[in-house]
């Protein structure tokens, strides 16, 4: 019975010896190494491959550069109003005697409010002009300035912005349909901020060869807040560059 008892002893010392000799051991041996996701190699982690979106493209086919009844007609030396002696069927006032389309007179209206506020006053000049009114308008310009001068500043009959309801000369600062407008405060405003309603200077400085037309800071052209947006944004100041059309230095006849 003692053999017995000794034996069991020595062996219950034994197993609390190891016990012990296990513990130490794992408390002196380096922690093992276990990656958590965030902290793998990037190879090693299964992250989704997400991809990042592309910017949209501007539609540039969203309305027609043809039809006169379209707000993104474009009607140039070269590019004559089909037919020439279209006439809106929705023009009203914007004051002082003129008239627009009426989506143009809204954002018109919006853009003298906007004017107003920054402390500019703009007022309407010229606005709609019929195809009758625009034979007068030209054929007194060649008469008083001649041919070449005449159309490096006024539209022969059926190829006016103004004849579209979607154009208007304004002034204002001292100035009118003038030179002198794009120097003055009022002007240097509408220049940077027209976009902002929709309209741009169809005729701006340096874009004759372009246009063909001299520069003409009072003349302001209705096109939409989308695209007048994109053509700040991009920088682009005319319609035929914008939409990479011919230029129209001169008259097709």
């Amino acid at each position: 019975m003692r053999k017995k008892y000794i034996i069991g002893s020595i062996l219950v010392a034994l197993m609390v010896g190891a016990g012990y000799f296990i513990f130490f051991f794992n408390s002196k041996a380096p922690e093992a190494q276990v990656y958590h996701p965030s902290t793998k190699p990037a190879e090693q982690q299964n992250t989704p491959n997400v991809s990042t979106p592309k910017p949209k493209t501007f539609n540039k086919k969203l309305y027609s550069l043809d039809d006169p009844a379209s707000i993104w007609v474009v009607a140039n030396k070269t590019r004559p109003l089909q037919p020439k002696s279209y006439a809106p069927s929705d023009l009203v006032s914007v004051g002082n005697g003129q008239r627009m389309r009426a989506e143009a007179a809204t954002a018109l209206k919006q853009l003298f409010a906007s004017a107003k506020t920054a402390g500019y006053t703009l007022k309407s000049l010229s606005g709609y002009r019929s195809y009758g009114t625009q034979v007068s308008v030209y054929n007194n310009e060649v008469k008083t300035y001649g041919q070449a001068v005449a159309d490096s500043e006024s539209a022969r009959p059926g190829t006016s912005e103004h004849q579209t309801g979607l154009a208007i000369d304004v002034g204002g600062g001292g100035c009118g349909i003038e030179d002198c407008f794009g120097n003055t405060a009022a002007g240097k405003w509408l220049a940077n901020n027209a976009y902002q309603h929709g309209f741009i200077i169809r005729y701006p400085q340096g874009k004759t060869s372009i246009t063909g037309y001299r520069y003409e800071p009072w003349h302001i052209r209705y096109i939409g807040a989308a695209l007048a947006t994109e053509m700040h944004n991009t920088n682009v100041q005319t319609l035929e560059e914008f939409f990479n059309l011919p230029a129209a230095p001169s008259y097709t006849n």
